[in-house]
């Protein structure tokens, strides 16, 4: 790293970590207060700044970059072009006759789109978004869980939706991917919607984590499942793929 003056003001320092955060997805407390020669009580403090704005999460040691959790009419308008590149990649992993869970998801209601048709594919989805994405097209059937349905999540959540989905066996689960730790595995933001992902991922044989970059390099506050619990990764080239791969997981470039 290059050392940065002593002079930085706050405000400049601030926006330096807001880029380090960005291209590294964490920072370590001891290294930048070292680089920008201040003490740590002066990066902690930055840090929870940043984190009282929403930019970082804030761990021991120092942060994480924090993920987006804007509203699904928002995520859908947002990257499309990479997350179909994504889809088509994520389909490839999809064999005919399949029983399928595709959790709600501006990238899932993609993967649902990107499903070839006249496979005999059975999904199972707490999405009106995916279930209307496949909607008269041959060869799917399609199971809707109940519940209260979530606008900001886009599908349905509650006691309903996870005793139905604990009582289906699947083949491949695509949860929604809120934030994904090469170290800890799966997060997401609503202590509900981690209820349902989890029993969508424990009735699953395999686990598909579909994640753009900034997924990656993000952080969520739910614990949803560890890295051992995903079998694929489908994501972007980027630098952090040999670190998934080093785990055991499964890679797919999309």
């Amino acid at each position: 790293m290059n050392r940065v003056p002593d002079t930085t003001l706050p405000r400049e320092r601030a926006q330096l970590i807001v880029e380090r955060l960005q291209r590294d997805g964490r920072v370590v407390a001891a290294e930048l207060a070292a680089e920008f020669r201040v003490s740590e009580d002066s990066i902690r403090r930055d840090l929870r700044e940043l984190a009282a704005a929403g930019q970082c999460k804030r761990v021991y040691g120092g942060a994480l970059l924090a993920a987006n959790f804007a509203p699904l009419r928002q995520r859908d308008a947002e990257h499309i072009a990479r997350k179909q590149a994504l889809a088509r990649a994520a389909v490839t992993l999809v064999s005919p006759g399949q029983i399928l869970f595709i959790d709600a998801g501006s990238t899932n209601t993609q993967i649902a789109m990107a499903l070839p048709e006249r496979q005999d594919l059975t999904v199972i989805t707490n999405a009106p978004d995916v279930a209307n994405a496949l909607l008269g097209r041959p060869g799917f059937e399609v199971l809707l869980l109940g519940g209260r349905l979530h606008h900001h999540i886009g599908g349905t959540i509650g006691a309903q939706a996870v005793a139905q989905a604990r009582g289906i066996r699947a083949d491949l689960c695509f949860p929604g991917i809120c934030a994904v730790d090469v170290r800890s595995g799966i997060w997401t933001f609503d202590d509900e919607e981690n209820l349902l992902k989890q029993a969508m991922i424990e009735a699953s044989g395999e686990t598909v984590a579909v994640a753009t970059t900034e997924k990656l390099q993000a952080a969520a506050t739910h614990f949803t499942a560890g890295i051992d619990a995903v079998t694929h990764l489908v994501t972007e080239p980027n630098a952090l793929v040999d670190r998934y791969a080093k785990v055991g997981l499964k890679i797919v470039l999309g």
